[in-house]
């Protein structure tokens, strides 16, 4: 396993703490040293990545139009005839004050998972998928994006209006595909803040409040579950692929860093289908 779940924890608290006090950047503040042999030994033990574009597929934009909204697609898949499969994809955003963005682990029956979201990018910087095989074997895909302040970027509303809607979601089964049978869309109402951001009227930063757990069942089966930090963006969305397993409904659980849970559930097939 890349981490253990309660190690994930200390790690994303422990780089937030950081950024908050200056730690990473203050460290870094005039060096172009590259962190990612820190960040590897960090978040992978130092075990050996292959750089892997043809199994980790891996789409970001060379720059950014918004860089607190930065589109990112990603999976990876073992070539056909090996018999391994995919547990877990890991997000790193190499420069970000809290570089370690996301980590999805597949339940056993998943299959091959392509996953949509939405990222905040503080600066240029490389971002990195990296997937675990059940072997143990870990592989990786990069991409360089231009963006920049994206951590600290102001709430697109205001607290009132992202406190109303707080944890409200919305689901949809999208129309099959050749490439994807099963494809979906899970939104959440959250405001994700970073403790980065500044309200523009107190000056003061707004407390770090994202969601920091989500899973996503067909049925009884695990789909995926996501541990966060603040590099994924406001109002939380994501996009996937899944194997149809005949299920009548689709449950999806989440909860944020103060403890406060959400839920839903729907119908499994698509509407009008």
């Amino acid at each position: 396993m890349v981490r253990s779940i309660t190690r994930r924890r200390a790690v994303f608290a422990l780089a937030l703490a950081a950024a908050a006090g200056g730690g990473r950047a203050g460290a870094r503040a005039g060096q172009d040293a590259d962190p990612w042999p820190e960040l590897q030994r960090l978040f992978f033990g130092g075990r050996p990545i292959v750089e892997d574009p043809a199994m980790v597929r891996f789409e970001a934009p060379a720059r950014a139009e918004d860089a607190a909204l930065v589109p990112m697609s990603f999976s990876a898949k073992p070539p056909p005839g090996d018999p391994r499969r995919v547990i877990r994809l890991t997000l790193v955003i190499d420069e970000n004050p809290v570089p370690l963005a996301a980590v999805f682990t597949f339940g056993d029956k998943t299959g091959d998972t392509r996953i949509s979201t939405r990222v905040r990018v503080n600066s240029y910087t490389n971002v990195r998928v990296v997937a675990e095989l059940d072997d143990g074997s870990l592989h990786m895909a990069t991409r360089y994006v231009k963006a920049a302040g994206g951590c600290s970027a102001p709430m697109v509303k205001s607290m009132e209006e992202a406190l109303a809607t707080l944890g409200q979601m919305k689901f949809r089964i999208l129309p099959p595909t050749a490439e994807a049978p099963g494809e979906a869309l899970i939104m959440i109402r959250h405001p994700n803040n970073s403790g980065l951001q500044m309200d523009q009227m107190t000056r003061l930063y707004t407390p770090a409040r994202y969601i920091e757990k989500l899973a996503v069942h067909q049925g009884d089966e695990l789909v995926f579950a996501m541990e966060g930090g603040i590099s994924i963006a406001e109002d939380p969305n994501f996009r996937f692929t899944f194997k149809p397993n005949g299920a009548k409904e689709f449950r999806v659980e989440a909860q944020d860093t103060t403890g406060k849970t959400f839920s839903g559930a729907w119908p499994a097939a698509r509407d009008g289908a």
